[in-house]
């Protein structure tokens, strides 16, 4: 389980999210001293250099942690820094990659190449909560292609769409409409 100030920070507490953190297959034990940047970071998250900082402090101590991708990604999102969270986007999708043992590039990614319907395989979750993200934020800052070349790759992968692509493509599909 993680701990109250990685939850607090990183928003609201979420089973995934909970799983992810105290995964050993991603990333396993946060070192005390990251987890302590975080948690300063969580009570200076209106402090925005200071919360920054320690961030960064943290992911100079854990770089390729989930615990502390997650808190970049979000810090950057809430703050409205769409293309750095963009950017740790990626180093998430990277990750995810590697530790489900996948192509480098997600385009290449198949159904076949992990258990993505299987809501208990952490591994491959986060993969796709990932490329939602890159999904959502390639949209949002106006890249329309790109996301909606992830959000189809989310659905092939996600059949069952848990993860939420459809309205991701929904909302592309209303865009093209809204042109014509």
């Amino acid at each position: 389980m993680a701990s109250p100030a990685i939850k607090g920070f990183v928003g609201p507490s979420l089973d995934m999210q909970d799983a992810v953190l105290a995964s050993p297959l991603l990333g396993g034990s946060l070192p005390a001293e990251a987890e302590r940047h975080l948690e300063k970071a969580s009570l200076s998250y209106h402090l925005t250099d200071i919360a920054e900082t320690h961030l960064q402090a943290a992911q100079a101590l854990a770089p390729d942690h989930a615990a502390v991708l997650i808190a970049l990604y979000r810090f950057y999102f809430y703050k409205g820094r769409l293309y750095e969270a963009l950017q740790v986007a990626r180093a998430c999708i990277a990750k995810a990659l590697r530790e489900n043992v996948l192509e480098p590039d997600w385009r290449e990614v198949g159904a076949e190449d992990a258990p993505f319907g299987e809501w208990d395989a952490l591994e491959p979750r986060f993969f796709l909560f990932s490329l939602k993200g890159y999904a959502y934020l390639n949209m949002r800052l106006g890249y329309f292609a790109e996301g909606r070349l992830a959000a189809e790759k989310l659905l092939e992968l996600d059949k069952r769409d848990r993860i939420g692509a459809r309205v991701l493509l929904d909302v592309l599909d209303r865009m093209d409409l809204d042109d014509e």
